[in-house]
């Protein structure tokens, strides 16, 4: 009964999705959870390129861990692929597996496995993706595509043609180079999918509440005699309203990935275009001095006004070369770029009473950011008497302006309630023409060098390097009628060498024994249009990570742990003046916990608990010295596992479940004003099996927020912001 029901269900979904592709509704893509046969001769081709030249990053990434949820190795920046036993920093690749089975929409669902991460915002938010690694903020233009940063989408980057998505914690001026605006917490590198050597044929129609519908369709093929050229195509479109009440979103993302495999030559080429719609999508609030802030509402129910909408399109492209001088010495290099144009009327909205009570402005504004990226160097192997070196040379440049064809202009609000939202006029206004004027440019290089000596059968590695960095940073002047509209009123231009050190020691076959020292110039970016200084240039600073720990690698599963200390200058906007500057220092320790792989046959569980201490110090007038530093929890656990049905029992079912949960934080930096602890729990499905045409179906439920938690999910950067409502996601991914 059960496999005539299997053969119905079959022939009816690959009917509805024939009929969705002949009416143009192409949707979202997942990578390859092939059959057992198909992973392992994806995995055995890794390892035959990975042997054939170690220096190489362009093609398919390392092999899955134990368990197929992470990756046995990662992209360690510019010393290209590494083992994550081998590397001295704490650093974890999610694999396109987990980000299928867990539904995953946006980059906020992966990052958030990792206990040391955690969102500023929903993944719908106005604020668009932003991050909070070991307490510090990682912004979604932080964010690398194949080690480049300025190619994804500035608000949302997409993951649709993602393969991997690799999280290193601490510090990354020396492997990835200076990050656009912030990056001392941590960096995130989103690995593009490359064509397996089987063909794949993906379609993956989806339904997500309220009343959201997509399909997603995955291609890849490889040509040639011996498979050098490969084409993956990604797409995905979705539309619909979401769990939020009122609120809709349109996504639309469409990409081409293109890879050359020679014998000494290597290349590789991205192109995309990403479409994102949102109408009525909540907004973040900021809080007035001296209110306390009140339990969180009904996070289904909206309180953003009908006519606030949020578009933004943008257009990527990434290039990579590489060339084998010989065996052991490689050339590289690489450019990408972006142009992303927004457009948006959106609330500006504070917390004025402690019952719940908001007012405040809205705010129109479009600007286009155009940001490119390029490298080039030379990664070699050699030999001096037992030492063995990888030594690596790099040379790194990024250019980004942000421009405003229109005026910002902030237009009258009203006054509502968080839990009786109350209707607000809609603000008239005219675009003003401001012949699209310049409102920032930034401009980084940079040029590093590093060695990984290693000795006693790899059993010690050292690697030392450094990096001169230059970051230069200019802010307008473009509000129309200014005596100095167009000229720069802020600009900075600072020069530093940041070395690094990192040592791993393994006195046992399975266990590392790891610690680091990296130092970075960092970017403090612009104050933003909300601030009293708006636009505003800040100086670039000089930050450090000191780092120990360790990892043992049992086989099936990893641990690790690690304790750390990192020091940044502060940047913060004060609520009452509302001015953006530079405020001391935040100095946060931790301790991080965390596992991976399959605990047996069936059962495979990522995650951890981190244990945080951010404090401010040094600040001016030490008027908040020994104060918790805002948006830092003290405590955050990130557990997610997966328990596969005995086949007596449910044959192909598998069980999954996850556990997020955040302590409180602090607003203010006087320490007066507090969110509550949340904990969030998931639930899922899984059910696979093969479909009458001999290839796998994968029938996906997942419900997020199962209890429906009301909470406040972050006060990072200054913003207040609510969690994710209960959230029902339903998938059948076909493979032809």
């Amino acid at each position: 009964m059960r496999d005539n029901f299997e053969k119905l269900f079959c022939s009816v979904v690959k009917g509805a999705v024939l009929g969705t592709l002949i009416t143009g509704s192409f949707a979202r893509s997942a990578t390859a959870q092939d059959n057992p046969q198909a992973v392992t001769l994806d995995q055995l081709s890794v390892d035959a390129a990975a042997s054939r030249n170690p220096n190489t990053i362009i093609g398919t990434p390392p092999p899955p861990y134990a368990g197929g949820q992470v990756a046995s190795g990662t992209r360690l920046g510019f010393l290209g692929n590494s083992n994550v036993f081998d590397t001295p920093f704490n650093i974890t690749g999610y694999t396109d597996t987990l980000v299928r089975d867990q539904q995953a929409q946006s980059l906020i669902e992966v990052a958030t496995n990792d206990p040391s991460v955690r969102a500023v915002t929903s993944s719908t938010g106005a604020a668009g993706n932003q991050f909070y690694i070991r307490g510090f903020p990682v912004y979604a233009s932080d964010i690398a595509f194949d080690g480049l940063y300025g190619v994804v989408d500035s608000r949302r980057p997409a993951i649709y043609n993602v393969e991997r998505v690799e999280i290193l914690k601490g510090p990354s001026a020396l492997v990835n180079g200076i990050a656009p605006i912030g990056g001392i917490g941590g960096s995130i590198n989103l690995i593009p999918k490359r064509a397996y050597d089987e063909p794949l044929t993906r379609i993956t129609p989806f339904f997500i509440s309220q009343g959201q519908f997509g399909t997603a369709v995955d291609i890849g093929r490889r040509f040639g005699d011996a498979k050098e050229w490969g084409v993956r195509v990604n797409g995905v479109y979705r539309n619909g309203e979401s769990a939020i009440d009122r609120e809709r979103l349109e996504v639309g993302f469409g990409s081409i990935g293109v890879d050359y495999r020679g014998e000494r030559v290597r290349l590789s080429a991205d192109f995309g275009y990403q479409v994102d719609d949102y109408r009525r999508n909540r907004s973040f609030l900021t809080v007035a001095p001296g209110i306390q802030i009140p339990r969180a509402p009904n996070l289904s129910l909206n309180h953003n006004q009908p006519y606030e909408f949020q578009r933004t399109q943008t257009k990527f492209g990434t290039f990579r070369a590489e060339y084998d001088l010989t065996a052991d010495t490689t050339l590289y290099a690489g450019f990408g770029g972006h142009s992303t144009q927004e457009s948006a009327l959106a609330s500006f909205q504070t917390l004025v009473t402690s019952m719940g009570g908001v007012a405040g402005p809205f705010a129109r504004q479009q600007y286009v950011t155009e940001s490119y990226s390029a490298e080039a160097g030379l990664r070699t192997r050699f030999q001096t008497g037992p030492i063995a070196h990888r030594a690596t040379l790099s040379t790194v440049g990024f250019w980004s302006t942000t421009n405003y064809p229109k005026a910002v202009q902030f237009l009258p609000g009203g006054f509502s309630n968080l839990y009786s939202p109350v209707p607000i006029a809609a603000p008239a206004y005219t675009d003003i023409d401001i012949g699209n004027a310049r409102g920032s440019m930034q401009i980084n290089r940079s040029v590093a060098f590093a060695d990984t000596l290693s000795s006693l059968d790899e059993r010690v590695l050292l690697t030392v390097g450094g990096r001169f960095q230059q970051i230069g940073v200019k802010g307008y002047d473009f509000s129309p009628g200014s005596p100095s509209f167009g000229d720069a009123t802020s600009s900075y231009d600072k020069v530093a060498w940041t070395p690094a050190i990192g040592l791993v020691v393994k006195p046992l076959e399975h266990l590392s024994l790891y610690g680091n020292y990296i130092e970075g110039l960092l970017s403090s970016g612009a104050s933003p249009v909300t601030a009293s200084n708006p636009n505003q240039a800040l100086p670039p600073t000089i930050a450090d990570q000191k780092e120990i720990g360790v990892k043992y690698d049992f086989g099936g599963v990893g641990v690790s742990a690690a304790l750390f200390e990192i020091n940044q200058p502060n940047a913060f906007q004060d609520p009452a003046t509302r001015n953006y500057a530079l405020n001391g220092l935040q100095r946060n320790r931790g301790i991080e916990f965390s596992l991976f792989g399959e605990l047996a046959p069936g059962a495979r569980l990522i995650g951890g608990v981190a244990f945080t201490d951010g404090r401010l110090v040094r600040t001016e007038g030490g008027a908040f010295d020994g104060r918790s530093a805002p948006g830092v929890p003290g405590t955050t656990v990130s557990l997610y596992g997966e328990y596969d049905l005995p086949p007596w029992f449910a044959r192909g079912v598998t069980l999954t479940g996850r556990i997020i949960h955040t302590a409180s934080q602090y607003y203010d930096q006087d320490n007066l004003q507090r969110i509550p602890d949340w904990t969030r729990f998931d639930a899922g499905l899984r059910y696979t099996f093969l479909g009458s045409w001999g290839k796998p179906v994968t029938l996906r439920a997942t419900v997020e927020n199962v209890s429906g938690e009301n909470y406040w999910a972050s006060t990072g950067n200054g913003f207040l912001t609510l969690g994710a409502p209960r959230t029902y996601l339903v998938s059948a991914q076909l493979d032809f």
